[in-house]
């Protein structure tokens, strides 16, 4: 005779059905995030064409048309939120693209989040369009690191603003080179410091397998979505000389 506690047992018939119901929760609990990185994937691609445009266009910004021809990589940050009371923070999520010496052409891109935080007299908010210029090779080296920060990994510094600036003024010493377009009042806050870190999720679901940013760039394994061409052809007209 059974006991009051114990439970029955379930027949073997009820096996299938169970694994049937585990499998589909598994799917429908997946395939909305995996959707939704593609989704996050496809917007940064266009979100970064359009930076590189209206970088491109813009009056004040001559010192980054002059020195995107001459960089290694780029780093694009379309739509860095930052916000602080006394105590700043900035992120977003971005992307990098290598310029192969040999052929000219433009690799990848892969795919970063970037983070960081930042202390001093500061109040307010704003989203900015940030793209950083790589001139060497350890700063292309640094980001086939998992998390890199930069600052402290390779040098940044800010690139020459305003009208008739001359690549010359810029510090082309340092690993990275720094332009922003701000929307929104903010002051005090600084890339330098910030942690960049690779996003294995967007990598993934853009390129449809576990890829890595040493994979894309370095590996060179067969790996191309033809979703960033649009941004492959604008980076190409950017450093036509």
């Amino acid at each position: 005779m059974k006991g009051k506690n114990q439970s029955p047992r379930l027949g073997k018939s009820w096996w299938p059905a169970i694994i049937l119901i585990i499998f589909l929760n598994i799917t429908l609990l997946s395939t909305p995030v995996l959707a939704d990185s593609r989704q996050d994937a496809s917007l940064l691609i266009i979100k970064a064409r359009y930076l590189v445009e209206n970088f491109m266009f813009d009056p004040n910004l001559e010192g980054f048309r002059e020195l995107i021809k001459k960089a290694r990589a780029v780093f694009l940050v379309p739509d860095l939120l930052k916000g602080a009371f006394i105590v700043g923070a900035s992120g977003g999520n971005g992307l990098l693209l290598v310029n192969d010496p040999k052929t000219g052409n433009w690799d990848g891109p892969a795919f970063y989040t970037v983070g960081g935080a930042s202390f001093g007299l500061q109040i307010g908010g704003s989203a900015s369009d940030t793209a950083i210029l790589v001139m060497t090779e350890r700063g292309i080296t640094s980001f086939m690191a998992t998390s890199v920060k930069l600052g402290g990994d390779m040098g940044i510094a800010a690139g020459p603003i305003g009208l008739g600036v001359s690549a010359a003024t810029a510090n082309l010493s340092v690993d990275l080179i720094s332009f922003s377009r701000s929307r929104g009042l903010y002051g005090g806050v600084s890339l330098d410091g910030s942690v960049v870190a690779i996003r294995d999720d967007l990598n993934e679901a853009f390129y449809k397998k576990n890829v890595t940013p040493t994979d894309i760039f370095i590996r060179h394994n067969v790996v191309k979505n033809p979703e960033a061409d649009i941004l492959i052809e604008e980076l190409a007209k950017a450093t036509k000389k």
